[in-house]
């Protein structure tokens, strides 16, 4: 007997456009890559890269020592979150296969579509605060791995 593993994709058409999707990334056997300036820099230039060319905004990144998390939104009709998201990892994937010896992404990544009611705000929010309820910072300010190509977290409360 064949057990075949169910796919949990949205349909793609939930990848086109204006959608906001909220990603998680995890780092095979949950080892922890995301601690030092050199690396973060360097998966930061690949999803700005993956963002540009698939017309994409990033309303929060934050990587987390083992997981990123990223909630990203297209910025015209015919955007590709989809794309952006597969190619941030392929090209991800690659550099840490050259450049950090053992590691490698998970298999896939956790993924849901933010209804047009929710208040996108308080879902970037709750991610800010991951670094706050695991200890790593007292502040979710201080967390230095964090981003967005849409706001500026300096003039947040």
């Amino acid at each position: 007997m064949t057990i075949h593993e169910n796919k949990h994709r949205l349909p793609i058409d939930n990848y086109i456009g204006f959608n906001i999707i909220a990603f998680t990334c995890c780092v095979f056997n949950k080892r922890q890559l995301f601690k030092d300036n050199p690396v973060i820099l360097a998966f930061e230039a690949i999803l700005l890269e993956s963002l540009d060319k698939h017309n994409c905004g990033a309303h929060v990144t934050l990587f987390m020592p083992d997981h990123g998390h990223l909630i990203l939104q297209g910025k015209n009709e015919i955007s590709n979150i989809w794309k952006c998201m597969v190619a941030f990892k392929q090209k991800s994937g690659y550099w840490m296969s050259k450049n950090a010896a053992g590691f490698r992404w998970q298999k896939d990544f956790y993924d849901h579509v933010l209804r047009k009611d929710e208040d996108i705000k308080k879902h970037v929010e709750y991610v800010l605060y991951n670094p706050v309820r695991k200890g790593l910072a007292r502040n979710w300010k201080e967390y230095p791995y964090k981003g967005s190509t849409v706001y500026d977290f300096n003039l947040w409360e």
